[in-house]
């Protein structure tokens, strides 16, 4: 780990221009052993008052200093937001947890090896120098928005279960601003490094959630462990039934793409319509149109389609086929 400077904010004005920033450091300080992230100065926000969870308007506002583990036990997220909450209890350790906040989850970065290993390739890491994952090793890589330049997933599952919920990210800066979580993070194209939309001078101070909405709410993770891992792939579900019919659906994937993924087509095929085998099979076959695989994680394909069925079976209440 390269020297840096310490600095403990004392407020939002407190933060030089090009500082990294800390709070919970689960992931930036990986990063920092790695020699990835080599910041000059690290500012502290750990103690700044950005940890509540209250009300906004029809819906809540969580702060960005809210560790995982407060989200995950509130009982107002349990009750009106539970894909929430589930998704941080898959999303790892208890002691991890405890230290995440809301913010440093949205912003953590891939765990693809490539990624970590400074001895190859990354355009991720290192812009222009090329891409080691082709060619190599990509099992748990994407295949959703994927580009010659990167292949890499994000690797979170918060932010894959706000999106279902159309949480927004409420951006502190020059121009402050609120962004849909699922607009928030970028496909790689040509520049894999910008991984989201915050500017320079920019911060996360919230999440905001929208009014809850009735109906079903499901988390489904498919990892090589049933231990702290990251997803090889995951379905959150939003689903409102009303007379037998599905009335409103959203769905968010994760482990496929470097954002979570979601598809309208695939969630408009879905309303008005009964529950049924055929029905899920072929709001699989919208959701992977756009698919592509490598031979390494080829089998990610077949993979999302089976988990994306069993959780809509699972929220619309749908018998298992005899």
């Amino acid at each position: 780990m390269k020297p840096f400077a310490y600095h403990r904010a004392q407020s939002l004005r407190d933060i030089p221009d090009g500082a990294t920033i800390i709070a919970g450091g689960t992931n930036l300080l990986d990063l920092m052993k790695h020699e990835i992230a080599t910041p000059n100065t690290l500012v502290d926000i750990s103690h700044l008052d950005l940890n509540r969870i209250e009300p906004e308007a029809d819906g809540l506002r969580i702060g960005a200093l809210v560790r995982n583990s407060d989200l995950a036990a509130d009982p107002v997220i349990r009750r009106d937001y539970p894909v929430l909450s589930r998704a941080l209890l898959a999303g790892a350790s208890g002691q991890l947890r405890n230290m995440a906040t809301t913010g440093g989850n949205l912003m953590q970065r891939t765990r693809c090896p490539y990624f970590y290993d400074l001895r190859t390739q990354c355009n991720k890491r290192a812009p222009g120098t090329g891409c080691a994952a082709m060619g190599g090793v990509i099992r748990n890589h994407a295949i959703f928005g994927a580009s010659p330049d990167c292949v890499a997933t994000y690797p979170g599952d918060m932010a894959v279960a706000l999106s279902a919920l159309g949480a927004e990210v409420e951006i502190a800066g020059p121009d402050p601003r609120r962004v849909p979580v699922a607009d928030f993070h970028l496909l790689p194209g040509n520049t894999p490094h910008v991984e989201t939309r915050l500017r320079p001078g920019e911060i996360i101070t919230a999440v905001i959630l929208p009014a809850p909405v009735t109906g079903e709410q499901r988390y489904r993770k498919v990892r090589d462990r049933a231990s702290f891992a990251f997803a090889l792939v995951s379905v959150a579900a939003v689903i409102t039934m009303v007379d037998g019919r599905i009335t409103r659906a959203a769905l968010a994937c994760g482990g496929v793409a470097a954002k979570p993924w979601r598809d309208p087509e695939c969630e408009a095929a879905l309303v008005g319509r009964e529950p049924s085998d055929a029905l899920f099979e072929q709001a699989a076959s919208l959701m992977l149109r756009s698919a592509s695989s490598q031979e390494g994680n080829a089998f990610k394909i077949p993979l999302l389609r089976r988990t994306l069925i069993a959780t809509l079976r699972d929220a619309t209440g749908l018998e298992p086929a005899p």
